[in-house]
């Protein structure tokens, strides 16, 4: 009897300039079957070189001939301060609990921690219930006859076709976060003390229906009566945004881990940070809003990271570098593009903020002729938390000074 190897575990940093690697052809063939995971290029000696490409977590790619590669994304930041951009929300009152639970030195494991304890912590309050409409053939009434379709009928009058409004677990709210624990528990590379307490979690939510694999996750508005639930509900949807990565050709391939693609990760924290900070001088965010003012048609579409507005007119607009910036110029092609969305927008500034990994100060780019300035801003995201916020809102106020009399256009 021959028993199949395990997978083959390799890691490969965020960034650096790679690891050289003995591929076989039936290796390569997976890794390439999910384009974007990471890096890869022929070297000499029949190896491989194979580099990060701002992604991080953890994934069991399956190959062509039936192995397996357990591949780790190991981000640059800590994992504290990763999870710190994940959870953070500015009406989060657990913000200091979620810092410190991130007790595990690898990302997937902390995050399934992370879920449990916060899980625990809002079921403790009880499920969650809500009213749900329901439609269904009784053999007496309840709620409401659906008198179209009785009518409809011919023969005994009963099953009686009725709608009515049920108190029920089985929300919106709890199909997510059952979603999320099942999925969680039977990730790759997650303790099993943890997946037993997922598991044992999961059983609380009794009556809520698991969602089907693949199925697309339903939608919830918060209101006063799920607040509680909020912050769990984002933790949750995190980790069944990538369920499924899409390799080459129109067919996607279901992957057992969890990956983060940074750049998504550190718009979505500036967006929140930022706005939280810039909301305190009246200036509110418009995220990923689109524009058609570049050219006289209306043909060039637009879609700045964001574009800051107060009392209806534009203030400015920022945009999200996931890039350390390493001399005091930014590069060319970003200048451009902020230049692009000032001279569209009417403005005489604008914004670039890099996920730097160590504090710079700001540089002016001013640029000849067309009396406009393209500022570089840099975020050290390594900082505690609390420094970094603190830096955020020292941003904020150097991004609505000078451009306070913004631009009377409304999109």
């Amino acid at each position: 009897m021959t028993h199949r190897a395990g997978p083959v575990p390799i890691t490969v940093n965020e960034t650096g300039p790679g690891t050289l690697l003995p591929l076989t052809g039936d290796q390569v063939a997976g890794l390439l079957r999910v384009p974007g995971l990471v890096r890869l290029h022929p070297a000499p000696g029949g190896r491989w070189r194979m580099s990060g490409n701002q992604k991080a977590g953890l994934v069991r790619l399956p190959t062509p001939s039936g192995g397996a590669i357990q591949l780790h994304l190991r981000p640059k930041l800590p994992v504290r301060n990763l999870l710190f951009l994940l959870t953070y929300s500015p009406d989060d009152p657990w913000r200091t609990q979620t810092v410190t639970a991130a007790e595990a030195q690898n990302l997937l494991p902390a995050l399934a921690d992370l879920l449990a304890r916060t899980t625990r912590r809002t079921l403790e309050s009880g499920v969650l219930h809500g009213y749900r409409t329901i439609e269904e053939d009784l053999p007496l009434v309840r709620g409401r006859i659906r008198t179209a379709d009785q009518i409809r009928r011919t023969g005994l009058p009963l099953p009686v076709a009725v709608r009515y409004d049920d108190h029920t677990p089985d929300i919106a709210e709890n199909r997510i976060l059952l979603a999320a624990l099942h999925r969680a528990a039977r990730l790759t590379g997650i303790p099993p003390r943890t997946a037993t307490a997922l598991r044992h979690l999961a059983d609380h939510l009794s009556g809520v229906h698991l969602l089907p694999a693949g199925a697309p996750l339903p939608s919830w508005t918060p209101t006063r009566l799920n607040a509680r639930y909020a912050p769990l509900l984002r933790l949750a949807e995190l980790l069944l945004t990538d369920r499924s990565v899409q390799p080459e050709g129109a067919r996607t391939t279901d992957v057992d881990g969890f990956v983060l693609a940074m750049p998504a990760v550190f718009e979505r924290f500036l967006t929140l940070a930022l706005g939280d900070a810039l909301a305190r001088h009246g200036i509110r965010i418009a995220a990923q809003e689109q524009h058609h003012r570049l050219d006289t048609q209306g043909r060039v579409r637009m879609r700045p990271d964001l574009v800051l507005y107060r009392a209806g007119r534009i203030v400015t607009v920022v945009d999200a570098k996931y890039a350390t910036l390493d001399t005091t110029t930014a590069p060319t092609e970003h200048l451009y593009q902020l230049l692009s969305y000032c001279t569209a927008l009417g403005l005489g500034q604008g914004h670039l903020v890099y996920a730097a990994t160590a504090g710079r100060h700001a540089t002016d780019h001013v640029i000849r002729r067309a009396g406009i300035t393209v500022t570089a801003h840099g975020l050290d995201l390594g900082q505690p938390p609390a420094e970094l916020l603190a830096t955020i809102a020292d941003l904020a106020t150097r991004i609505q000074g000078p451009s306070a009399l913004g631009a009377p256009l409304t999109p």
